[in-house]
């Protein structure tokens, strides 16, 4: 497109914008200022971050709990990726479990309120906002006339149109037990999101077992269902990302029941024993 240029600083911006916004490593950000009056005091937040809140507690609510915007203080506890990352103690995780529960986030449409019920709480959307972000670059790609683009947020991967010579875009789905880059699979897509989650992205090993960073919110530890590998499929990839990190807990057989009753969305699971499974729209298109 003529605005291509446009495009892309007005995209960057508004990524900054969002991750102003919704980072828990910004103490400014509003997710921060929600967390830190947890218990206390409703904070009123701009229309993004109202709207990625409201989405994660629908997906929170599917997945009936897989996934978990409240588990804050249990990710923090393992600190996987950072510099203090360790295997806590069966006690800590037992006292910060009592925490997480979606259902306290309250939710006020009509001066667009975040409040957290209990002291202790801590919400995190880091595991939707990025998802919101790669929507957004959309739009603004849309609006300044882009007919081909590929958005690429590490993991979430959107695709505006065609390739420039009228074929679909080729995503390729990292094979998680093989090194980064090795693809275990290609998937032919149009206008559409793709999003990954697996246990390959960040994780520390003890004794030689991997301690990832998809922890599930009902055992304080990381998740240790058959998948190793979700993939979404979907129109917005706000959806992709609320419902990759929830399907790879619940496990293949309730994550394929979950995304066959959502329409348009699609899925790709691989499992612990190199197993690939599909949901039926996707079958013939990898």
């Amino acid at each position: 497109g003529k605005k291509a240029e446009k495009a892309i600083e007005e995209s960057i911006k508004k990524v900054y914008e969002i991750d102003n916004k919704m980072s828990v490593f910004k103490e400014y950000s509003e997710i921060s200022k929600i967390n830190k009056h947890a218990g206390n005091l409703a904070q009123i937040v701009s229309k993004d971050t109202y709207y990625v809140i409201q989405k994660a507690i629908k997906y929170c609510s599917l997945s009936r709990g897989a996934f978990d915007i409240t588990i804050g203080p249990i990710v923090g506890l393992w600190a996987i990726g950072k510099k203090g990352q360790q295997i806590p103690s069966s006690n800590e995780i037992k006292e910060k479990l009592k925490t997480v529960n979606y259902k306290d986030v309250v939710i006020d449409k009509n001066n667009s309120s975040i409040f957290l019920k209990n002291k202790k709480q801590e919400m995190d959307v880091g595991g939707i906002a990025k998802g919101y972000a790669a929507d957004e670059v959309k739009n603004i790609m849309i609006k300044n006339g882009i007919k081909s683009a590929i958005i690429n947020l590490g993991g979430n991967i959107l695709v505006l149109g065609t390739k420039e010579d009228g074929t679909p875009w080729k995503v390729g789905i990292q094979n998680p037990i093989k090194t980064r880059g090795e693809f275990a699979l290609t998937i032919s897509v149009i206008n559409k999101s793709v999003v990954t989650s697996g246990n390959y992205e960040r994780y520390f090993e003890v004794e030689g077992k991997r301690f990832h960073h998809i922890i599930n919110p009902s055992t304080g530890y990381p998740s240790e269902s058959d998948i190793v590998s979700a993939t979404i499929i979907s129109d917005n990839s706000i959806d992709g990302d609320g419902l990759s990190t929830g399907v790879y807990i619940m496990g293949v057989k309730k994550a394929i029941k979950l995304i066959g009753e959502i329409e348009g969305v699609e899925a790709i699971f691989i499992t612990r024993s190199r197993d690939v499974y599909v949901t039926s729209g996707m079958e013939g298109k990898f």
